[in-house]
């Protein structure tokens, strides 16, 4: 019924700048079924005029027509005949009562609900409803404003600095470390308070250090006192033995000394980079993954876990247990987090269509609705939210493509094949509205060859039906409607668009509100599916921490590519892999549509030729490598072909054109019809990036009008050569003149000049046969003086005498000159055809040329007769008015 109310409403009621509101399927009471629609409708302009509006099919049934209508101020009462009961009867009380059927209670309900709020809003006299259901009588509830509700949101805990617990340490294999910490009991147990000892008798050690410097340079002052005695009495053997032990002594203070600074230095290393904070350990262990605050805890603690398995230790450090114990930490929560975290987002791939507000499969609900909404809007669902949802996780996926590259692309695999399933759902839902908006441009009846599938009313309604199914399920579509395709190319004359048909028929006759309709509904879906792969290719990238091939932008942004900015080689692919697995179905829906496209219309390549290759110039343009570059790439050959195929079709269709032999020629089907395509065709292609190919489809079919035009032309009987050459190549001249098509000039130069010869030589020809002797004469004439006769000697020739140029002048006075003109005219109008309009510029010519011939004769007289006095019998003036005359009595 939608079909049929959309139908009415283009074809009959906005015609009348009328609006359709409501319609209901009856037949009258009591007799045999006729069914026709009664129409609720209203004016567009002011002041509103509501009217009931009958509306039967034709005779043959290819149309819809108006056939009685009542203003509504004339309807007295409404009866629906049973107020309790469904049924289908009701009476509408005009001047007459008129007694209805409805196909069904809910539209005869429909229909009467819609009466009463017209009468209630429109008019001053109340219409009477009887034995109708108050339930129907009421006004339109209001929309209820819906108010989103909030989501909650648990909080996690931040992160928790805890005091820091060390693990002790095994006795060095050195002996002076082991000495030094077995004198210390708690060395193993509390490194913090052996460190600080350490510092202690560190600084206790520089102050005997100092001391002993001290108490030294007194011992040499009385060494250099003894040395002096020791001179004189031979002890400098015992100096020397002093000198070595305090010597001995430095070396050992400074050797302590260094080495409790190292060891300082190797527990604060271990300290510092070897310790998670037990904040960190909890977020790991047990952090909310599906709140934002659980999520910003869970990437610090697991940033820092990387920092912590990713010291570089110094040589020995892997020997301690310490260090191994927290070693096998790190491991555990590594472990630990990544099953987490790997489990929860694969809940989130598994249930994310219900995350998803628009699509299209929900479980439990009823999906017929949303496929109306698809239906009116032709719209792919947006994945944006879950798209941002996901985004929280890219740096833990970048974690886990660093720490866990198995569990990494077990996600990619899974988030794949989840997202695969997705796609191929709402994308093959998407491609059934865009078919059936498609195939529903095409019209019945009209005769109308132009892309249609003509098919009746209940096939479309059942196979509509068919399509929604009892469940909402779009089922079976695809070769449900391949298969009406097909049916429908037997069921009419001629299953594509020709230059020929388009010859045959009028403007209106040409539907362009369809191929309109039909450009649209291919945008829309070209649309569509653009920013849903950029969308997801942005996505994945983003997610899974993939880097791209640099646009053309980023290029131009700087003279060289940064080496950083490259692809790594074993991820370069992946991204276009990836894309190729989730929108798999997009390169066969897209060939579906383009082939069903085409068989409604063969001159829908055209359109489609001109969107594919903007929307493919446009994604090379924001990244030559994309997925959707190289699949609107790939769709785009297949588009080009069948281009190519539709003109040559043209051409095969120009070759096989067959001409009446008992009619005038006219203005050949394909040369009106090559006018309608250069129009079509220029509309389509301005400013497009493929003009070069148009204008080599025009070069092809330009020559192939020629040369058609002229074999026509040969083998016509009852139009001479002539005419159907002047008349095709004038039209053929005006058009291309009128277009100005720049690879067409060389073309239409040689149109006009095929026009002016052929106009010429018929002029000349026909103006021959009104003074057929007098021509035969001149031309003897002139026969001897190009034989070498003098032209003053010609009046001595017997059959050229002065006597014989009189008698023929005789034959010919102005009554016969006129009637002989006025024979010409008449046989002149019925070679010429009325739609080119040329018999006043033939008329014109023919004039011209008479004229020429007169002047041209009475020269030959002048000097072939001298002094003979002989003159025609009719003068210049005479012939103009001559011509005048007929032309207006015609």
């Amino acid at each position: 019924m939608t079909a049929i109310k959309h139908a009415l409403q283009r074809d009959i009621f906005t015609p009348n700048d009328e609006r359709l509101l409501s319609i209901v399927n009856v037949c009258k009471a009591g007799k045999k079924k006729k069914n026709c629609f009664l129409c609720a409708t209203v004016t567009t302009e002011r002041p509103v005029q509501v009217r009931v509006v009958k509306v039967k099919k034709s005779d043959k049934g290819d149309f819809y027509k108006r056939q009685m209508a009542w203003e509504l101020r004339d309807l007295a009462e409404v009866d629906a005949k049973d107020a309790s009961k469904e049924n289908p009867e009701f009476d509408l009380h005009f001047e007459k009562v008129y007694r209805w059927v409805a196909s069904s209670t809910a539209e005869k309900n429909s229909f009467i609900s819609c009466i009463w709020k017209l009468n209630q809003r429109y008019l001053r006299k109340k219409v009477e409803f009887v034995n109708v259901s108050s339930q129907l009588l009421e006004e339109l509830p209001k929309a209820e404003e819906s108010v989103p509700s909030g989501e909650s949101q648990s909080v996690a805990g931040g992160d928790e600095d805890a005091l820091d617990d060390y693990q002790e340490l095994n006795a060095r294999e050195e002996q002076d470390i082991e000495g030094m910490m077995e004198v210390c009991e708690y060395a193993i147990s509390n490194a913090e308070a052996f460190a600080e000892k350490l510092s202690k008798e560190l600084q206790v050690l520089d102050g005997a250090n100092i001391h002993s410097i001290m108490a030294s340079e007194k011992q040499v002052n009385i060494l250099m006192q003894l040395l002096d005695e020791a001179l004189s009495e031979e002890m400098l053997q015992s100096v020397k033995e002093q000198m070595d032990q305090i010597s001995q002594s430095n070396r050992l203070i400074q050797i302590s000394n260094a080495n409790n600074g190292k060891l300082l230095d190797e527990i604060q290393f271990l300290v510092n980079y070897m310790d998670l904070s037990k904040g960190h350990i909890r977020a790991l262990q047990e952090g909310d993954l599906s709140s934002s605050k659980g999520i910003e805890a869970c990437i610090n603690a697991s940033e820092a876990l990387l920092q912590c398995m990713n010291v570089a230790l110094r040589p020995g450090h892997e020997k301690l247990m310490s260090v191994k114990q927290q070693q096998h930490l790190f491991t555990e929560l590594r472990d630990t987090f990544s099953r987490r975290l790997t489990n929860h987002l694969n809940n989130v791939f598994v249930h994310q269509p219900l995350l998803i507000p628009c699509a299209v499969y929900v479980q439990g609900h009823d999906q017929s609705s949303v496929l109306s909404q698809h239906m009116a809007e032709l719209t792919l669902p947006k994945h944006s939210p879950l798209h941002r949802d996901l985004l929280h996780y890219a740096k833990l996926m970048e974690w886990l493509k660093n720490t866990q590259r198995e569990k990494y692309e077990g996600l990619s695999r899974t988030y794949v094949d989840y997202m695969t399933r997705l796609y191929e759902r709402e994308i093959k839902d998407f491609f059934e509205v865009a078919k059936i908006k498609m195939a529903g441009t095409a019209k019945e009846g009209k005769g109308n060859k132009f892309a249609t599938l003509p098919r009746k009313e209940s096939a479309f309604k059942q196979e509509t039906e068919s399509l929604h199914g009892s469940s909402g399920k779009l089922t079976g579509s695809t070769s449900s409607l391949n298969k009406l395709a097909v049916q429908s190319s037997s069921s009419r004359r001629s299953q594509s668009s020709s230059l020929l048909d388009m010859g045959n028929m009028s403007a209106s006759d040409l539907d362009v509100a369809d191929r309109t309709k039909f450009d649209k509904i291919f945008e829309q879906v070209l649309s569509e599916l653009e920013p849903l792969c950029l969308a997801e290719q942005d996505f994945i990238s983003k997610f899974f921490k993939l880097q791209q091939h640099p646009t053309l932008g980023e290029v131009e942004e700087s003279d060289e590519v940064v080496p950083s900015r490259q692809p790594p080689p074993g991820e370069k692919d992946m991204v276009r892999l990836m894309m190729n697995k989730v929108f798999q179905s997009i390169e066969t829906e897209l060939n579906s549509l383009i082939t069903l496209g085409d068989k409604i219309d063969t001159f829908h390549s055209l359109y489609m030729l001109v969107k594919m290759s903007h929307h493919v110039w446009t994604a090379e343009n924001v990244d030559p490598a994309s997925y959707l570059s190289t699949t609107l790439g790939n769709v785009l050959v297949t588009v080009k072909r069948n281009f190519d195929k539709c003109i040559s079709g043209q051409i095969r269709q120009m070759e096989e054109v067959k001409i009446s032999k008992k009619s005038k020629v006219g203005i050949l089907p394909f040369v009106a019809g090559f006018e309608e395509f250069a129009e079509l065709a220029e509309t389509i292609f301005r400013n497009a990036e493929r003009r070069g190919d148009l204008d080599k489809a025009y070069v092809k079919l330009i020559r192939a009008v020629f040369m058609n035009v002229e074999k026509v032309a040969n083998e016509s009987q009852k139009t001479p050569r002539d005419v159907v050459m002047m008349e095709n190549f004038h039209h053929i001249f005006s058009t291309l003149s009128h277009l100005k098509i720049s690879c067409l000039e060389t073309e239409r130069r040689e149109a006009k000049h095929k026009y002016t010869d052929h106009l010429q030589s018929y002029v000349i020809n026909s103006l021959g046969q009104p003074l057929e002797k007098l021509n035969h004469f001149f031309e003897g004439v002139e026969a001897r003086v190009a034989q070498g006769v003098r032209e003053d000697e010609v009046s001595y020739q017997l059959a050229f005498n002065k006597q014989e140029l009189r008698k023929v002048i005789k034959e010919y006075p102005g009554k016969e000159v006129k009637k002989g003109l006025d024979n010409l005219y008449k046989k002149v109008d019925k070679h010429l055809c009325e739609e080119e309009s040329l018999l006043q510029v033939v008329w014109h010519s023919m004039q011209d040329e008479f004229i020429r011939q007169y002047k041209h004769f009475e020269g030959l007289i002048g000097r072939c007769y001298p002094g003979s006095g002989i003159t025609m019998e009719f003068t210049i003036g005479d012939m103009l008015e001559y011509f005048s005359s007929i032309a207006q009595s015609h």
